[in-house]
């Protein structure tokens, strides 16, 4: 007791010892127990689009002041090109075809409210353990999960059956369907071969009518009778769904309620940052979880009359412009209740920009920088590098940039242990706890392999040489770009996954990302010493990696992702589903 006394009368120690408490109090997160948690993703953002990422024309100021406050991560991987494979994988740490939420075929995201797949019930998402360390969890926006499995009710792929208290926005995806004024999007090119089908069965309905009235052709009644009611039939078998995908798809509900059916676009951006504010102020006095999923920057681009013609890249900028404002106004909301210092607030997009949506000379998909392809691109940097921001003040060290490989799986165990919980053990988890890194206590990811598939099909492999630091990158199967040299799949509007629309590379063309991060230069034996070395390392973590991998029923198969007439979510009685409850109020 005398030594402690003399140690606190002296005036040399007793500043140490105020300065180790301090560093104490910064270093050690445990200091604030169950922190509250801003996550932001946009949807369908490139990493060229954002000016702490390079871009000096469209201006994002809240989300570089995101960044100039807290954490810049420059290798932050998707683990899916698309919105619903990535989305699951970043709500469950793990990559989506564990769960069954990556395709086969052509069917690669969620189709339809009234499809039956889904992100599966047996899944545990992080909101759901959070949920049970006593967190309020909001999701606020874009869902794209799935909705219902067997009836219009069942909900079990709803927000609310995956371990949110509170959901308001689209249980699908934004689309230039749910604009009027808009040229559909969804299933353009079937679309087409539908009606180009439709012509020709009627046709030749009218023209044996026309015969059969005119004697050329000799013809029965009966015959024509059932050809016309085959053409019939095979209209309305389509256009039933085809013909309403505004009423079917672009719904809005709060919780389990449809609130508008179609979606009013004209006040969509202010009721989900409306929604947003009035979850944090509702919830401000206990640890919460915010999921603000953007509907921000999917085609059709709703922007308010504000934010048109603002930026210096048409409609797109525009959009992300506004993005960045609702981002700053949730910042404002969490200082107004003083919650500034308590929040770990993360920032992302789901996969590259989309950078063959074009409607004529306007470009209305994103911007992925320096690096190669886009949306739908498996292994191509910029269909899966994404921006990637911490911000956690007196936690994390402000201005840090880390050029390390992570994942969007790895908000999973990042959030759940930093809220007191603990991963499922009766499974895979892909996702690694980011902490250590974001805080400097760690010098490396724990990844040293991440996989990049396009659906099912693995088409690249990295692997973190964490001795030397390099990044090598292995592809198996690159898109055919079209027209040739373009790089991007123009013709197509998404490059494929497999068929003739990929090449199969053997050997894998191999690049060193540190070195040559636009994957510009593939090396060979002859370019490479350890060319050979590099990619029998990466060759057996593949293996190593499949044989994790167990048999699961595919939520993303043509039977679950068709239209079914009986699971469509309607605020009326079905077919006539109407209302306008937001206006009603």
């Amino acid at each position: 007791a005398s030594f402690l006394l003399l140690c606190f009368r002296s005036p040399l120690v007793t500043p140490l010892i105020f300065g180790l408490l301090l560093q104490a109090s910064f270093t050690q997160p445990s200091t604030i127990t169950q922190p509250n948690f801003v996550l932001f993703l946009a949807d369908d953002l490139g990493i060229g689009d954002v000016g702490c990422y390079g871009n000096d024309t469209i201006r994002t100021p809240n989300i570089d002041r995101l960044a100039k406050e807290g954490v810049k991560l420059t290798q932050h991987i998707a683990a899916a090109p698309l919105c619903t494979p990535s989305r699951a994988a970043f709500l469950t740490g793990r990559y989506p075809l564990r769960s069954g939420m990556d395709a086969i075929n052509d069917y690669r995201v969620i189709f339809w409210n009234a499809g039956s797949g889904g992100l599966p019930p047996n899944e545990t998402t992080f909101a759901k353990i959070l949920q049970r360390q006593g967190y309020s969890t909001g999701l606020i926006g874009k869902w794209h999960q799935g909705v219902n499995c067997e009836s219009r009710n069942d909900h079990c792929h709803h927000p609310l059956k995956h371990g949110f208290d509170y959901f308001y926005g689209m249980p699908f995806t934004l689309i230039s369907d749910c604009q009027p004024t808009e040229t559909p999007e969804m299933d353009r090119a079937f679309r087409r071969k539908l009606w180009l089908s439709t012509q020709i069965i009627g046709l030749i309905t009218l023209t044996a009518v026309l015969g059969r009235l005119t004697g050329l052709i000799s013809v029965h009644w009966k015959t024509l009778t059932y050809l016309a009611g085959f053409s019939l039939l095979f209209f309305t078998s389509w256009f039933s769904s085809y013909g309403f995908v505004r009423y079917w798809n672009c719904i809005m509900m709060r919780n389990h309620e449809i609130t508008e059916q179609p979606m009013v676009t004209d006040r969509t951006t202010s009721l989900i940052l409306r929604e947003s504010i009035s979850f944090i102020e509702r919830n401000k006095h206990k640890p919460f979880l915010l999921f603000l999923s953007f509907l921000h920057s999917h085609t059709p681009l709703l922007t308010t009359e504000k934010f048109l013609g603002r930026s210096r890249h048409g409609l797109y900028g525009d959009n992300v412009e506004e993005m960045d404002w609702m981002v700053g106004q949730v910042l404002d909301a969490l200082d107004k209740e003083g919650l500034k210092d308590t929040t770990l607030v993360y920032f992302a997009s789901d996969h590259g920009g989309w950078l063959e949506r074009q409607e004529g000379k306007r470009q209305l998909g994103g911007w992925n920088g320096i690096y190669k392809g886009g949306k739908a691109m498996g292994g191509w940097e910029g269909g899966i590098r994404v921006p990637g921001i911490f911000r956690w003040p007196g936690v994390l060290p402000a201005g840090t940039v880390i050029d390390e490989p992570t994942s969007l799986m790895d908000i999973y165990p990042t959030v759940v242990h930093l809220a007191g919980g603990a991963v499922p053990q009766d499974r895979v988890i892909d996702g690694r706890d980011l902490l250590p890194l974001l805080r400097g206590a760690a010098a490396h990811s724990e990844h040293e392999f991440l996989f990049h598939y396009c659906g099912v099909h693995l088409h690249a492999a990295r692997w973190h040489q964490k001795d030397t630091g390099a990044v090598w990158k292995a592809h198996y199967v690159t898109p055919i770009f079209s027209p040739p040299g373009a790089g991007a799949c123009y013709d197509r509007g998404f490059c494929p996954c497999f068929g003739e629309g990929v090449t199969h590379h053997e050997p894998p063309l191999l690049f060193e990302l540190s070195q040559d991060p636009s994957e510009a230069k593939p090396l060979s034996a002859d370019t490479e010493p350890l060319f050979d070395t590099v990619i029998r390392r990466i060759g057996r973590a593949i293996e190593e990696h499949r044989r994790t991998l167990a048999p699961v029923p595919e939520q993303l198969s043509v039977s679950n992702v068709v239209w079914k007439p009986w699971l469509q979510p309607c605020c009326g009685t079905f077919p006539f589903c109407w209302c306008d409850k937001e206006g009603d109020n």
